[in-house]
């Protein structure tokens, strides 16, 4: 059961198109997963199209509509009824099964090339076509534990596989999560399973302790 959402702030700001393409991605995977937010989702779009409807006519410019089906080719996961390309097949179980927007992202990505931070923790930084967050998918193998860390600007995540825990709940398949500045934690994957999860962020982490004094300054952040 999902039981973190994006508060409505953060579902209006992507319904109406003027979230970053970063979180954006992050949104959409978590509005495919979770039908409560896609209900929501729905309800803003069609109070965004009374709204429209009752706003005076512009006349258009040559070739006004060609740039907006444009730029709506280029957003994830907005247009409701349309058909999603589905993924190609997972280079492993824990990307089995992830929402259609990431599984053309992951396409888009291959061949994937994880990282290995530490003992527990493996990163795949993805191309996005944008350069102001870094997204990338994060996986936790069970019990692994990441170092505890605070962060340097904002970070949303969607569980895609497993579970986690940290300082604020438990976090299953589905669950979306926002962290800012000030919010320490230390995320502790569930021993039974790896945990993967799909993020966007606009800083790297700063870790706490003694140990940040050395490892900060080394920690990378490539958006794109």
């Amino acid at each position: 059961m999902i039981r973190h959402h994006p508060d409505q702030n953060l579902l209006l700001e992507y319904a109406s198109g003027s979230l970053a393409r970063g979180p954006s991605l992050v949104i959409a995977a978590h509005v495919q997963l979770c039908a409560a937010c896609r209900r929501q989702y729905h309800a803003l779009n069609s109070l965004g199209g009374s709204i429209l409807k009752q706003s005076p006519t512009q006349p258009l410019q040559a070739g006004a509509f060609e740039q907006v089906m444009g730029r709506i080719d280029q957003v994830p996961g907005r247009i409701a009824g349309r058909r999603e390309t589905p993924p190609p097949p997972a280079p492993d179980a824990t990307l089995a099964d992830i929402p259609p927007v990431l599984g053309r992202l992951l396409a888009q990505n291959v061949p994937l090339r994880w990282k290995k931070i530490t003992r527990s923790l493996q990163i795949c930084r993805l191309r996005t076509g944008q350069k102001h967050y870094e997204v990338a998918f994060h996986r936790l193998c069970s019990g692994g534990e990441m170092v505890e860390h605070d962060h340097r600007g904002s970070e949303l995540a969607v569980v895609l596989h497993g579970s986690f825990s940290d300082h604020f709940g438990v976090y299953n398949r589905g669950d979306f999560i926002l962290r800012q500045p000030g919010q320490v934690h230390r995320p502790i994957a569930t021993q039974d399973q790896a945990c993967v999860c799909f993020s966007a962020v606009s800083a790297p982490v700063a870790v706490t302790g003694i140990s940040g004094w050395l490892l900060n300054p080394l920690i990378p952040f490539r958006p794109g």
